[in-house]
């Protein structure tokens, strides 16, 4: 963890980035939007989920250093995608990378986009120039760690739940949809979207998430009646106990919960009808990050052709249920409906 700390940053310097003079709410839409064309311009490019996330967390680390009003979300999203081919093993041309590229953009079928066309030119003259960029906002470093990996870790440990690990899988998807890749470390990640997980899958008279994440379970300081047996290990608590987190790793479980959640409460409920079950989950009582807007979050929503054009008033869905290897927690809830 220590070794990537400086890719970390605290929620003021996230919201003070004085590289971009945006509304936070602003911000986080333009980030949203950008992951999810990166999503799927690299399921349209067959590559593996990891490569996508590494591409993601680039992402991100990027536009701590540089503002969206200088440096288009498609451009840094494809650049981050063509860097990730060649980082992760499975290389795609860079005419290919620009031409679907452009067909996200253009919201037609790739078919359409001539390879030797002058868009495609174009948009291969600003990945490459916008990669540049890219590699010296991340200072060359170019090793990511995914909270995936953690996650797999943490099932492997444990008894197997089927539904609980494909929330939890699917949330961690999500999770890149915000910026907690630059904001806290990959267990806590982990930690977070598999007690969130838990929650909902629990249902509404299950723990709360305080109780969840708390620094000990609640009934840890009360005496066990001697004529009772000492209670089995408390499942709500699993995540928790198994990564042994200290205080301010706890502290900082709750932070991201509330991003998650407030992530989740912009969305567009009458598009994604299969949120109620998480919008019914009161979040930690931390104080709120403060993120996202909810009225901002429209039925009106991007599409991918605004992501180079004029970014006001955008509103990026997450792709729940869409084909893109992160489908996302609304994909999970909308098979069980």
């Amino acid at each position: 963890m220590a070794l990537h700390a400086q890719w970390l940053f605290s929620l003021d310097a996230l919201r003070m980035n004085s590289s971009n003079s945006a509304p936070i709410d602003r911000q986080m839409c333009d980030r949203a939007g950008g992951v999810e064309f990166l999503f799927r311009l690299g399921s349209s490019l067959s590559l593996p989920s990891s490569a996508m996330f590494t591409a993601a967390t680039w992402f991100h680390r990027f536009y701590m250093r540089y503002s969206t009003e200088d440096f288009a979300p498609s451009d840094v999203a494809a650049s981050c995608i063509f860097l990730a081919t060649k980082t992760e093993e499975c290389g795609r041309k860079l005419r290919d990378v620009a031409r679907i590229g452009q067909a996200k953009i253009r919201n037609t079928d790739a078919g359409n986009i001539h390879v030797d066309s002058k868009e495609v030119d174009q948009f291969s003259a600003s990945i490459l120039q916008t990669e540049e960029y890219l590699l010296e906002a991340i200072c060359f470093d170019l090793v990511v760690e995914s909270p995936h990996a953690e996650l797999v870790d943490l099932f492997d440990a444990h008894e197997k739940d089927t539904l609980i690990q494909e929330y939890a899988w699917c949330i961690a998807h999500d999770s890149y949809r915000t910026p907690l890749c630059v904001l806290y470390p990959p267990k806590v990640i982990a930690a977070a979207c598999y007690v969130l997980a838990q929650r909902i899958s629990d249902g509404p008279n299950s723990p709360s998430l305080d109780a969840r994440i708390s620094a000990s379970a609640p009934t840890a300081s009360l005496p066990t009646p001697p004529s009772h047996k000492p209670p089995s290990p408390d499942a709500s608590r699993f995540a928790i106990e198994y990564f042994a987190l200290s205080a301010a790793e706890l502290t900082s479980i709750s932070e991201a919960l509330s991003i998650l959640l407030e992530f989740y409460s912009a969305q567009d409920v009458t598009v994604h009808p299969y949120l109620s079950s998480i919008l019914t989950v009161p979040p930690p009582s931390s104080p709120k990050p403060n993120l996202y807007v909810t009225t901002a979050f429209s039925a009106n929503s991007a599409t991918l052709r605004d992501l180079s054009t004029d970014v006001s008033g955008r509103t990026p869905n997450s792709s729940h249920g869409g084909n893109t290897p992160a489908m996302g927690l609304l994909g999970a809830l909308g098979a069980e409906s």
